[in-house]
């Protein structure tokens, strides 16, 4: 196969993977109560930020928060769906699985909460100051 057409390949699988991930959020979001918040919050996060004037340095934190949730919110999805389609019946430890992964999403929305009132606290107070 010549160099050109293994390029053409990867470049073609490199978009697909793009399409596949895509496909996946969407999904997510459809089909998912918690995700449909997610997504709401973190619109209401960026809003805030441009209407507050963020430095760019929250910016970026806020960025790198938003991330971590849905990525957690997604792995969580997954495992939940791959544990259902591995077994119809009850088991403990398949419980414990899911309710595990699901308890990874609230800890760290938890401290995204928390990063979320240190960042926008002193803005806020500017604001409502004036």
């Amino acid at each position: 196969m010549a160099l050109n057409a293994k390029k053409q390949i990867y470049w073609r699988r490199f978009i697909q993977s793009f399409r596949y991930a895509s496909r996946g959020f969407i999904c997510a979001v459809k089909q998912e109560q918690n995700m449909k918040l997610h997504v709401v919050f973190a619109v209401i996060v960026i809003g805030m930020a441009f209407v507050l004037k963020v430095p760019l340095t929250h910016w970026l934190v806020l960025i790198a928060v938003i991330g971590v949730v849905f990525a957690l919110e997604l792995i969580n999805t997954a495992l939940e769906r791959t544990v259902d389609l591995v077994t119809d019946e009850y088991h403990p430890l398949a419980e414990q699985a899911k309710d595990i992964a699901a308890a990874a999403v609230f800890v760290f929305s938890i401290a995204a909460v928390i990063i979320g009132m240190l960042i926008f606290y002193e803005p806020l107070i500017s604001l409502f100051a004036t």
